[in-house]
């Protein structure tokens, strides 16, 4: 193996780590509105909603134009699907142009969705490698500094797989590579799936295996990690298992997996919520932050779409504006105390306490 590389140049190495850094900045984390079409349909259809791109924008645009003041203070980046960062709002003023108003970081999905993989035990990988360098170029230059790709593992007897791993892996690193040659900051999401029955010790010792696979081929792909950050699980029961776990269990298993295998040149990770309903995980959230067991030399916050967006959908329901707004901004405020350890309680939300749970959740 060769070790004659290139380091990126160094206003690249200071681009990728002032984004990665302002967005896990204290108190921040970041909102994940980057639904398909498919998948904003069937939100939007549980509040009575039709499937229509005003209905689409309507709601984004309902997020996007919260109140300057509280939205700034918790939220430091907006996850986009390729639709929303060219829509404009009811006013026609571009609705990436109400994030950035507010100091906000627009990003970009720029993943095209998961595939089987031949031979395997119902596992994927995403696709979406195709004239990628071209449209991350694009992406910058209409706005954009970091992007998410999602891969996908599933814990099963069986599962995942060496194949599955390596594969993800390796699709992760090159999409890495490739945003960061054009000034974009990547999100790395190796989400392990918490569909089934397993305990704690199994999705932890997944995460850990899945992790230390993600970081070698990061590093084989000559990826700048500071300019980078890791969007992953919360170590937690599947769904379906018998005992779950208390949050002060679910914060020991999840920094104990991350002090693993997570390079303290990371500057931050931010979690996906993976199904659990709004409270649950800012609680979860809340006890990773407080937990002592190892050492945390990165900012743990919040990457969340469902578990941000549940109240302000079900209070919205297509007309009341302002209510969902209220919802979006107390979850917002509730989680960024969550991200510092901070949080005390007391923010119910009109589906606080609801699932969100999705058997094989897709984008």
């Amino acid at each position: 193996m060769t070790t004659y590389f290139s380091y990126p140049s160094t206003e690249l190495q200071q681009e990728l780590r002032r984004i990665a850094n302002a967005l896990v900045a204290p108190g921040k984390g970041i909102l994940a509105a980057d639904e398909s079409t498919g998948t904003m349909g069937k939100r939007l259809t549980s509040v009575g909603q039709e499937n229509t791109e005003d209905n689409r924008r309507n709601f984004r645009e309902l997020l996007f134009s919260c109140d300057e003041a509280r939205m700034s203070k918790a939220i430091s980046g907006v996850i986009l699907f390729h639709e929303t960062l060219y829509q404009k709002d009811s006013a026609g003023v571009p609705l990436v142009n109400l994030i950035k108003e507010k100091g906000i970081i627009p990003g970009i999905k720029v993943d095209a969705g998961v595939k089987d993989l031949f031979g395997s035990e119902d596992e994927c990988t995403t696709q979406g490698l195709d004239n990628l360098d071209q449209r991350c170029k694009q992406y910058k230059a209409d706005g954009c500094d970091f992007a998410k790709w999602r891969c996908v593992l599933k814990i099963g007897e069986n599962t995942p797989s060496y194949q599955a791993i390596m594969e993800n892996a390796n699709v992760l690193a090159r999409y890495a590579s490739i945003c960061q040659a054009a000034g974009i900051v990547p999100i790395v999401e190796p989400e392990v799936l918490c569909d089934g029955t397993h305990d704690l010790d199994r999705c932890q010792k997944v995460t850990e295996t899945v992790l230390a696979a993600v970081y070698k081929a990061l590093n084989d792909h000559h990826v700048f990690l500071e300019g980078s950050l890791l969007k992953c699980n919360m170590v937690t029961p599947g769904q379906a298992a018998p005992v779950q776990a208390t949050p002060e269990q679910v914060g020991l298993a999840t920094v104990t997996a991350l002090s693993r295998t997570l390079p303290p040149a990371v500057p931050g990770v931010v979690f996906l919520s993976g199904g659990q309903s709004e409270q649950q995980a800012t609680e979860n959230l809340n006890a990773i932050n407080q937990c002592t067991a190892a050492a945390k030399p990165w900012r743990l916050s919040f990457s969340f779409g469902r578990a941000l967006q549940a109240s302000a959908l079900k209070a919205w329901s297509g007309t009341n504006v302002k209510a969902g707004q209220e919802e979006l901004l107390g979850r917002a405020e509730a989680n960024s105390l969550a991200s510092q350890g901070k949080y005390g309680g007391g923010v119910a939300g009109a589906a606080g306490a609801e699932s969100q749970f999705v058997k094989a959740h897709a984008y």
